[in-house]
C-alpha cells in the first residue's frame, strides 16, 4: 500500500477521466490520496471531491503563487474550516515561492505565519511550498518552531540539504515527489539518503512532474509507484519496506485521517 500525500485533483486536467485515475490508483496499490488546497475560496470543490471518492482527503490553504488573492483569510478562519469537515487533514499549501516572483515575498511570508499558527492550534500537518527560498524557510520555521512546535511537510523536496536538515531537526517530514526519479537529480537523491527512514513520504505533485518511467507525460498519483521505487533503491531497502514505512509515516504525519484499508 502506497499513500500518495500530494496531488491535485480537482485541476481540470483530469475532468475527462477523474473516475478512471482514482481506479489506477487503487490498482496499483496507491489506496489514499490527500489533495491539496491551492485557495481557501475553493475549498468546496475540493471537499465535494472527497464526498465523492472515499479514498480521498484534502486540506485548507493559500498557494504562495496565490498570496495576494487571500490576504483577508486569517488564521482563526484557517482553524475554523480545518475543524468544520473530517475528510480535512492538513492545511497548505503555503510557503515561499522567490522562483517564479509573482507575489510579494512579504504577502507569502503572512500566509506562512498565518497558516503555521493554525497549524500549531489544529495539530494538522502544514503543507509547506518552499522554492528558491531556502534560508528564509529555514529562518521562518526555526523561529516558529520556537514559540510552539506545529507538524509539517516539506512538501516535493528540490531543495538544499541545509533546509532538509533544518527540517528534520524540527521535527519536520520531508516528501519526495517524481523529481527524484530523474536522472539529472544525483544531488537530490543523495539528500533523500540522508533523511532518516520515519520522516521520509512520497507524492505525485499530479498533474505535474511525471516520474522517469511517464517523463512527459500528465502525472496522477498511480505514478507514485515509481518515486518510491527509486527512493527504495536509494535507501537500500525493498520495495515492499519503503511502501510500508511511507505508508505508516502518512498515516503518522495526518494523524486526522482514517486508515481505509
Amino acid at each position: 500500500m502506497l499513500i500518495d500525500t500530494h496531488c491535485h485533483l480537482d485541476f481540470a486536467d483530469f475532468d475527462s477521466e477523474r473516475d478512471e485515475l482514482v481506479t489506477r490508483a487503487h490498482q496499483a496499490g496507491v489506496k489514499q490520496m490527500v489533495t491539496i488546497s491551492t485557495r481557501v475560496r475553493k475549498l468546496e470543490t475540493l471537499l465535494s471531491l472527497t464526498e465523492q471518492y472515499p479514498s480521498v482527503f484534502c486540506s485548507v490553504g493559500t498557494h504562495p503563487n496565490n498570496a495576494n488573492e487571500e490576504l483577508d483569510v486569517t488564521a482563526d478562519e484557517l482553524v475554523r474550516l480545518a475543524e468544520s469537515h473530517e475528510k480535512i487533514v492538513a492545511i497548505g499549501e503555503a510557503g515561499l515561492d522567490y522562483f517564479y516572483d509573482t507575489q510579494k515575498p512579504e504577502d507569502q511570508k503572512t500566509g506562512l505565519i498565518r497558516h503555521i499558527e493554525a497549524a500549531r492550534r489544529t495539530g494538522l500537518p502544514l503543507v509547506i511550498h518552499s522554492r528558491s527560498a531556502d534560508e528564509d524557510m529555514a529562518a521562518i520555521l526555526t523561529e516558529e518552531t520556537g514559540k510552539g512546535a506545529f507538524p509539517f511537510i516539506l512538501h516535493c523536496f528540490s531543495s538544499g540539504q541545509a533546509l532538509a536538515d533544518t527540517g528534520v531537526a524540527l521535527g519536520g517530514y520531508v516528501s519526495f515527489s517524481g523529481i527524484v526519479t530523474f536522472p539529472k537529480s544525483e544531488e537530490l537523491r543523495e539528500i533523500a539518503k540522508s533523511v532518516p527512514m520515519d520522516r521520509l513520504l512520497v507524492e505525485t505533485d499530479a498533474p505535474y512532474l511525471a516520474p522517469k518511467r511517464w517523463r512527459g507525460k500528465r502525472n496522477e498519483p498511480s505514478y507514485v509507484v515509481n518515486t518510491a521505487e527509486v527512493l527504495a533503491e536509494v535507501k537500500g531497502v525493498s520495495y515492499a519496506e519503503m511502501a510500508d514505512v511511507t505508508t505508516e509515516n502518512a498515516f503518522r504525519c495526518f494523524s486526522k485521517m482514517p486508515r481505509l484499508s
